[in-house]
């Protein structure tokens, strides 16, 4: 199996959780974890899986104007927060406006504030039914991963992230095996 993962992050909690996901995910297969930026098309060619995560800003996916913001929270000197090299350029929303059609399977996640989704919402959401209008086929249901009030990760989020990373590699074998058994089908979409 070849996965893919393809982040964004500001203050890093995302590209933490993109890389334990990937140890989750690298017993079976070789994992390529890159930021939005890196992202070429050329590397989805070979991928039998893609995940894709990013931080949720103003209850969905990062824009322009709140990227910006999260510069300036990491500027003031009060703050303890360090932006990621690629914080400022585009974000997960412009990358899937330029991806065009697509049939690998897919699995999202996103790192937002612990507490219901209707207060805080979940980028999440929004990367995983983009995905799905680009053909992608979601393996599973999105997953989020949480920060402090402060924006650093809650403790223990990355084992869960591992873990998740490796139910998605099995998930994956499994329906890559079933699929091999029924020539011309494709892998089932199964959301748990």
């Amino acid at each position: 199996m070849r996965a893919m993962i393809v982040y964004e992050s500001m203050f890093g909690n995302t590209r933490v959780i993109a890389d334990a996901i990937a140890k989750g995910l690298e017993p079976v297969g070789i994992v390529v974890v890159v930021p939005v930026p890196e992202a070429g098309r050329e590397l989805l060619v070979d991928a039998d899986l893609l995940v894709v995560g990013g931080p949720t800003h103003f209850h969905g996916m990062s824009r322009a104007r709140t990227r910006k913001w999260a510069g300036a929270i990491a500027r003031n000197p009060r703050s303890d927060l360090v932006l990621d090299r690629d914080a400022q350029g585009p974000g997960v929303r412009d990358w899937l406006g330029s991806l065009g059609q697509g049939h690998t399977r897919v699995a999202v996640f996103d790192t937002r504030r612990k507490g219901p989704a209707i207060l805080w919402g979940r980028a999440s959401k929004g990367i995983g039914r983009t995905l799905r209008r680009h053909g992608f086929q979601m393996v599973s249901k999105p997953e989020s991963f949480f920060v402090t009030v402060d924006n650093h990760l809650k403790r223990g989020e990355e084992v869960r992230a591992q873990q998740w990373g490796k139910r998605l590699a099995t998930r994956v074998v499994a329906n890559g095996a079933a699929s091999a058994d029924r020539p011309g089908q494709p892998p089932a979409s199964k959301e748990t």
